[in-house]
């Protein structure tokens, strides 16, 4: 095991990754509809601060601001030709910072999905999107990056094209699925299906889990289900920091320090080795997250009941699966957006 995450997972019992990547930037200034890959050229100063943020507050590891640079993204912006440059640039910035932290800091270059539905079912074939993933990793690859990490994936078809493209430029790499819709992503994906998929692919992750979705405890419900299959590798866990709410013109989660740091112990009990956050997550989230990893002992895996106790209801009865174990029915909320 040579590459950093490897080290440190080798190393530690658990690794704590970022927050979120879009909520900072908007509480920086970015305006809805502007590509935030674009500030890795136009503000990297801005790019810098999002990054060290995470690192202050005692991330091990953070995710790059290269979530949309796929030519299939940026061709919304008319700019198709430039994901290998933004991807490029946004793990330089990265590297720079990581590098500067005093300790081992894992550089994971984000890769989300392309937007586009694959065949059969949308018009997008294998080999295009392999292209594609591969154009932004070999970026990530070029600007530093220790890791790839594909994350918000709903289709298995994307996910095994990612891992190809991630096998062609010879990078290990993460995945992360978003289970947002009972318990299973927007394709039907459900946590023991992952787990399936992540063991039979050729190139397989160093680690995977889920990221988004809707609250976090759906998250740790999904992690429950992940340990439950004992594939052998480190699950992720990077929870939304509560729930959305709209108020003046602005989506805000309503996620405290204080939840954030239960759901941390709980992922970390549920089976999680790597625990971040995701949408609504900020520095002051990962300080108390941080903390309450480092001071609380390790316990049993929470129930589905402490679960809701502790973090909230769950927004289906079931987690995908068709097992609904000891959930009470409890009532349903609506579906994140964006």
């Amino acid at each position: 095991m040579t590459n950093a995450l490897s080290r440190l997972l080798a190393s530690r019992d658990w690794l704590m990754a970022d927050g979120a990547t879009g909520t900072n930037l908007f509480n920086m200034g970015l305006e809805s509809g502007e590509p935030p890959e674009f500030w890795n050229v136009d503000h990297p100063d801005r790019i810098r601060a999002l990054y060290r943020g995470a690192v202050e507050a005692g991330s091990d590891i953070f995710l790059t601001n290269s979530f949309g640079a796929n030519a299939s993204r940026l061709a919304l912006h008319n700019a198709a030709g430039r994901a290998y440059e933004l991807s490029r640039i946004a793990a330089e910035l990265g590297r720079e910072v990581a590098d500067a932290a005093g300790r081992e800091v894992v550089v994971a270059g984000s890769v989300g999905p392309t937007g586009e539905i694959m065949e059969p079912v949308g018009a997008l074939s294998h080999a295009r999107a392999v292209e594609m993933f591969e154009e932004t990793a070999r970026g990530l690859k070029d600007g530093g990056a220790d890791v790839l990490w594909v994350e918000t994936i709903s289709a298995p078809e994307e996910f095994r094209a990612a891992a190809e493209a991630f096998a062609n430029v010879d990078m290990p790499w993460c995945g992360t699925m978003s289970f947002d819709t009972a318990g299973r992503t927007m394709m039907g994906v459900t946590s023991s299906g992952l787990a399936q998929l992540v063991q039979e692919l050729p190139h397989p992750p160093l680690a995977f889990g889920a990221n988004c979705g809707t609250g976090a405890s759906d998250l740790l419900r999904t992690v429950l289900g992940f340990a439950a299959e004992n594939t052998g590798l480190p699950i992720i866990a990077k929870g939304n920091a509560g729930i959305p709410k709209y108020h003046e013109g602005h989506i805000h989660y309503d996620g405290t320090p204080d939840l954030m740091a239960e759901y941390a112990v709980m992922a970390r009990d549920a089976g999680a080795r790597i625990i971040g956050g995701c949408c609504g997550t900020m520095p002051e989230h990962l300080r108390a997250m941080r903390e309450a990893l480092e001071t609380r002992p390790r316990g049993p895996a929470p129930s589905l009941d402490e679960i809701a106790a502790k973090i909230g209801p769950f927004s289906s009865d079931s987690d995908g699966t068709g097992d609904t174990g000891d959930a009470p029915k409890r009532q349903r909320r609506g579906r994140r957006r964006g």
